[in-house]
């Protein structure tokens, strides 16, 4: 069942997860932010992993009636086919690069080399972008790895770490702080401002993971 949420005095979170990841439900995410940024009273939209943050001026605009607009186009939207690219990114699996392989391989009751093949061979897709610019939340997962983030994030997890967290993928677009868990390392620039497109994926993209040659 969706739900609305008030978030803040100018914003709403749409929910509509009701179980496991929905590819179908994802897209109609998509279509209702962008039909709702074709609105001159919504400031921003922002979907997220199968729901969707709304954000409005709430002196200007009364938020019961964006709730009503945001049910409204979420009821109307159906599935939004995206142009999807498919985007090689090669890893450097564990030692200095991976920290946290064995301990995902121990999760699993797999081998370090059973959890590295597991996680390549997943077909991944960007389901949501944010957490910072340039980070993707990937699914597709194998779900033996769908390992539960960190209790105590790290203060510093490097750019182009593969992580892993819940039953998501990603990969640092930056040196952050980070409660995912580190797989590898790979040397594609995910994010660079100076870009015509900063950020190399995009909503819908397919993700294929090789190990660095």
């Amino acid at each position: 069942m969706t739900r609305i949420h008030m978030a803040g005095a100018g914003g709403l979170l749409l929910d509509a997860a009701d179980g496991p990841f929905s590819d179908t439900t994802q897209r109609r995410i998509w279509a209702t932010s962008r039909e709702l940024n074709t609105r001159p009273d919504v400031l921003q939209t922002i979907p997220g992993v199968n729901n969707l943050l709304v954000t409005f001026d709430a002196v200007q605009t009364d938020p019961s009636a964006m709730e009503e607009l945001l049910r409204t186009v979420w009821t109307q939207a159906s599935a939004e086919e995206v142009p999807s690219r498919e985007i090689v990114v090669p890893v450097v699996y564990g030692g200095a690069f991976g920290e946290d392989l064995a301990l995902v391989a121990r999760f699993a009751n797999l081998t370090e080399e059973e959890t590295i093949n597991a996680h390549m061979a997943g077909r991944y897709s960007v389901a949501a972008i944010g957490a910072m610019a340039g980070f993707v939340y990937l699914t597709g997962l194998d779900p033996r790895l769908a390992i539960p983030r960190r209790d105590s994030p790290r203060l510093r997890v490097e750019e182009g770490a593969v992580v892993i967290g819940g039953g998501h993928a990603g990969m640092m677009p930056c040196t952050s702080p980070s409660g995912w868990h580190i797989l590898g390392r790979t040397d594609l620039c995910l994010f660079d401002a100076f870009r015509p497109e900063p950020g190399l994926l995009r909503l819908g993209d397919t993700v294929r993971f090789v190990r660095a040659s």
